[in-house]
């Protein structure tokens, strides 16, 4: 065994620092993207039409528009504009290589850690980012992983120098990782010890929540300084979302009762049972970020296929909906995860509201998510349709008007081997 433990620590001490090469887009003047197809979210598809950026922003959205005469002209007839996509609970950044514990930041020990932002870990140089980028995902979510108050998530671009750069928004929200909720089957002792242990998480989350309210309450200044509890006084302002990670119907309705006695904003993330409690999710307002578009079944007694369909279900139910792919490098499927759900009856307008503007809305990040004159020129060119796997092909990305490098590492070994 100790010869194995040493094995594994000189593996990991050879693992190199990773970090791509690629320099960040630079500021441009004036540009006109003409001839697209526009899909705007907001105003539906505008076939073979034009659109003007400057400053980072968008100016004109139409056909025959006054366009400066120093303007950079790129014909893109033939060719769609989208927004960027969103990944929402993702640990871009945070984690390098899976299994090599040194290149993961997404998690920290202990249970109760609402004053840690995932920010601080983030790794702008990360060899994944480029690989995500590439299918036309241009900003992220960075969310901590944890047990029970795991932290504070927040909003970055993914092309930039640093931190500072990067950074859109601080403090998207808090994140719980709500108990386990199902017991084991067959031993009735089992079954007893278990429900015991989760009925102690669960006291441990309203004794945590208690003890933040009195402190909230009490703190005029003359209480001594709790970082933890003075993170979490947004909360009971109204002023921070509570992102409640939670699949079990009987996981989302004790986060409700949470949610209700308290009067948080709150999103549920996960959200593999929303139908089953959509009428209240629906009467309270809170919205699901659903991460199973591609996933297996939970229930034997499941279609093989019941995954792919709850997106839809949950748009028939009226809940507000958004589509993650929860990871790092794998992320980069959220577009035909988007897809998918199409396929088994979203609407292909909410599908992608749901990795556009949704996103943007849930995370209160003012211009995002839409291709609409004065929002940011951030946006994604593609040859065909961004949610089919087979047309999309990104080939082109704007970050606040600024071109952004689409080389990668996966790019570069396709035409390495390609040469084999």
């Amino acid at each position: 065994m100790r010869l194995l433990t040493l094995t594994l620590a000189l593996v990991a001490s050879l693992v190199p620092v990773q970090a791509h090469d690629l320099l960040p887009g630079k500021a441009q003047g004036p540009v006109l993207l003409k001839g697209a197809t526009i899909h705007t979210v907001a105003q539906g598809e505008l076939p073979e039409a034009d659109l003007l950026m400057a400053d980072g922003k968008i100016l004109a959205i139409g056909t025959e528009l006054s366009v400066p005469a120093d303007a950079e002209v790129r014909d893109l007839t033939g060719y769609h504009l989208y927004p960027t996509m969103v990944a929402l609970d993702s640990q871009l950044g945070l984690r390098e290589i899976g299994m090599v514990r040194s290149t993961v930041d997404s998690y920290e020990v202990t249970d109760h850690n609402p004053q840690l932002r995932a920010s601080v870990a983030f790794n702008p140089d990360s060899e994944v980012i480029p690989t995500v980028r590439r299918n036309g995902i241009g900003y992220a979510q960075l969310v901590p992983e944890g047990d029970l108050l795991a932290g504070r998530s927040a909003l970055v671009s993914l092309d930039g120098w640093n931190l500072r750069d990067s950074l859109v928004q601080q403090d998207t929200g808090l994140h719980l990782y709500w108990p386990r909720a199902d017991l084991p089957q067959g031993d009735s002792d089992a079954r007893q010890q278990t429900q015991k242990q989760r009925q102690n998480r669960l006291e441990e989350v309203y004794q945590t929540f208690e003890a933040a309210q009195r402190y909230h309450l009490a703190q005029d200044g003359s209480l001594p300084l709790d970082t933890r509890w003075e993170a979490m006084r947004p909360l009971f302002e109204g002023k921070l979302t509570l992102f409640i990670h939670a699949d079990d119907a009987r996981q989302i309705n004790q986060a409700l009762d949470l949610v209700e006695q308290y009067g948080f904003k709150a999103v549920i993330v996960g959200g593999y049972d929303a139908v089953r409690v959509a009428e209240r999710l629906v009467a309270m307002a809170i919205p699901v970020i659903y991460t199973h578009a591609n996933g297996l079944p939970r229930r034997v007694d499941e279609p093989y296929d019941f995954a792919f369909s709850l997106p839809s279900l949950m748009h028939d139910s009226g809940i507000t909906l958004a589509l993650a792919w929860t990871g790092s490098w794998d992320s980069r499927n959220l577009a035909f995860a988007a897809g998918q759900a199409v396929a088994y009856g979203l609407p292909r307008d909410v599908a992608l509201a749901a990795i556009t503007s949704v996103p943007a809305q849930l995370l209160g990040a003012e211009g995002l998510g839409d291709l609409a004159v004065g929002q940011r020129a951030s946006l994604v060119i593609t040859q065909g349709d961004l949610l089919d796997m087979a047309q999309g092909n990104v080939v082109g990305l704007y970050l606040d008007g600024r071109l952004v490098d689409l080389d990668n590492r996966h790019e570069r070994l396709y035409q390495k081997y390609r040469q084999r």
